[in-house]
């Protein structure tokens, strides 16, 4: 399989999955379960009820730097499934991403110190508020100005009287959340002595480094596939 080379419907699942690891954190949120065999993608994609588009078109951002689809892939690819998909994302992130990296830090908190220990607690606290305000914003805001793919309307009733944010106001937000990240793993390393609890500080860097990388391309859905994708839905509603 070459590296640099968009995944393919006639591909083997399990080889797509040997080749980018980080898939087995996105095959739940499609609802796919291991146990493929030697199904292509097409065949398990099939299986489950799934475009086969648009899980490569995920599959593929997951996996290569710099990846977006063409404009002609975007143009024939029912993106409708995005928003369902990214309701999973945000549940993965607040009910087990967030909560396994907290109790890391809590636990290294306790044994750092009093200014160290308060420091780490309270910056995740805040935190962990703007993760929840900010999906709240989005489920509010921005999801409902698309359908269920089941719909049989392309914008949602109470969605096409809703004003689409400008793609660099997320963009604004979601860069935020990273470099947040950013920073709580910056004081980790420098600051939080390396003899504490040594293997559960390598846990919760790795951690917040996989959650910062997971959120990257959260935020290229966003801004590259579902504003756009609304905008040009909201140009032709159905009567």
């Amino acid at each position: 399989m070459n590296k640099n080379t968009p995944f393919t419907p006639h591909m083997k699942m399990a080889d797509i999955i040997a080749a980018n690891h980080s898939l087995l954190l996105v095959l739940p949120r499609l609802g796919i379960r291991l146990g493929f065999g030697e199904q292509s993608v097409k065949e398990v994609c099939d299986h489950y009820q799934l475009n086969v588009d648009f899980v490569l078109m995920i599959f593929n951002i997951y996996t290569f730097a710099g990846y977006l689809p063409s404009p002609h892939t975007l143009a024939t690819t029912d993106l409708h499934p995005l928003v369902p998909y990214l309701q999973s994302c945000h549940r993965y992130y607040l009910t087990e991403r967030l909560p396994h990296i907290k109790r890391h830090l809590l636990n290294i908190a306790a044994h750092a110190g009093d200014r160290y220990g308060t420091i780490l607690r309270n910056f995740f606290a805040d935190y962990e508020h703007e993760v929840q305000d900010h999906f709240a914003f989005e489920e509010q805001h921005i999801f409902p100005l698309l359908p269920p793919p089941d719909s049989s309307s392309p914008v949602s009733q109470a969605g096409a009287h809703l004003p689409v944010p400008p793609s660099s106001h997320l963009a604004h937000n979601h860069s935020d959340l990273v470099d947040r990240l950013s920073d709580l793993s910056g004081i980790v390393l420098k600051y939080i002595p390396g003899d504490i609890l040594t293997e559960e500080l390598n846990e919760l860097v790795f951690g917040i480094m996989q959650l910062s990388s997971d959120l990257e391309k959260h935020a290229l859905l966003e801004e590259k596939l579902l504003i756009p994708y609304i905008k040009q839905t909201l140009k032709h509603p159905l009567p």
